[in-house]
């Protein structure tokens, strides 16, 4: 491996590895502020006015979020940098858009 490409792998493990420590918080904290709103609460009350966006579609983007970090996490370090920089990518643009789903259902 070169030294060039040294730094790279070390963000690309920073990067998998706080985006899977930050997942469940994420998750968390976007259903407790779903829930803080009028909305949310008729729907956890009442089951009024839920969210219209998939739960299955939740479930994948955790899992897909997951199981691109533990790859990327997984991945040997100095093959095909470029797939784990990719795996790094999609892993968090699972998670922000699960985020972001989440509270679209506020």
């Amino acid at each position: 491996m070169t030294t060039a490409r040294q730094p790279v792998t070390r963000h690309l493990t920073g990067w998998s590895a706080a985006g899977l420590v930050l997942l469940l918080p994420t998750v968390g904290l976007a259903w407790i502020a779903v829930l803080a709103t009028e909305r949310g609460s008729r729907c956890l009350t009442y089951g009024e006015q839920c969210s219209t966006v998939p739960g299955g579609l939740l479930h994948g983007l955790f899992w897909a979020a997951l199981a691109a970090g533990v790859l990327a996490l997984a991945w040997p370090r100095t093959q095909a940098v470029s797939a784990r920089a990719g795996a790094v990518l999609v892993q968090w643009a699972a998670q922000l858009t699960l985020g972001v789903l989440i509270l679209s259902g506020a």
